[in-house]
């Protein structure tokens, strides 16, 4: 966190990567940090705007081809999210914000750069995933079952350094085996949902890594829960 003690999450071009409802992932991250009597600051920057590099926490959401090549086109010569991943701020992103913060893409019939944030690639998949996702989180991140909601036409091949963050019991993922990727403060998935109104315990992990904080007090989460309830129950999930 700044010096001003402000956790400030910042939301990556929400005019170009904003589908799904994604910005409820914002939303979440806020409300919970401030229920912790965090102070919070919030920045939507657009894509022709600079992406500050102090920022706390970094969203990159889903958009279509177009927009996505775009994004990563524009934060590839403004340099602000690499500048601010250096020096140790915590990224999420999801779906077409997770393929582009990887080594490269697949977009409109031809590969693209990506961020080389994550030590990932993405293509084309032979057909579209969509639909229910669910999946066991790696043991070491200690959270619960991963649910959430799929709609992409890539696939995605992790490199060593990373690991999946979750190996998948319904829907596609990464490559029908793995979903999303992690290491210490970067983590990206496929789930919309929002992602982190389906899995709190998943928000509550990019807010320990941003705050340094590991004594977050838990949060009445019913409603969240029987979100979450309805929809594994659904796939036949526990």
């Amino acid at each position: 966190m700044s010096s001003e003690s402000v956790l400030r999450i910042v939301w990556v071009y929400p005019d170009l990567l904003s589908t799904y409802g994604d910005r409820g992932n914002m939303l979440i991250l806020t409300r919970r940090g401030e229920l912790r009597g965090i102070d919070v600051r919030c920045d939507e920057v657009r894509s022709d705007q600079r992406v500050p590099d102090e920022g706390d926490i970094y969203l990159l959401a889903g958009g279509e081809d177009a927009p996505q090549t775009l994004a990563a086109e524009r934060l590839l010569a403004d340099g602000g999210l690499r500048r601010a991943v250096d020096r140790g701020a915590v990224v999420f992103a999801v779906c077409a914000g997770y393929q582009l913060v990887g080594e490269s893409f697949a977009a409109r019939d031809r590969e693209y750069a990506g961020l080389d944030l994550f030590d990932l690639r993405s293509d084309r998949g032979a057909s579209r995933a969509v639909g229910e996702l669910a999946g066991t989180v790696d043991a070491e991140l200690g959270l619960p079952t991963l649910t959430g909601f799929e709609n992409h036409g890539g696939r995605t091949r992790l490199g060593p350094g990373v690991r999946p963050l979750a190996t998948v019991a319904v829907g596609v993922g990464n490559d029908g085996h793995t979903e999303g990727a992690w290491t210490t403060g970067l983590l990206g998935t496929y789930a919309h949902g929002p992602a982190l109104s389906r899995n709190p315990a998943l928000a509550d992990l990019l807010l320990r890594w941003a705050t340094g904080r590991e004594d977050l007090e838990p949060l009445d989460d019913i409603w969240h829960e029987r979100l979450r309830a309805e929809r594994l129950n659904a796939i036949g999930v526990t």
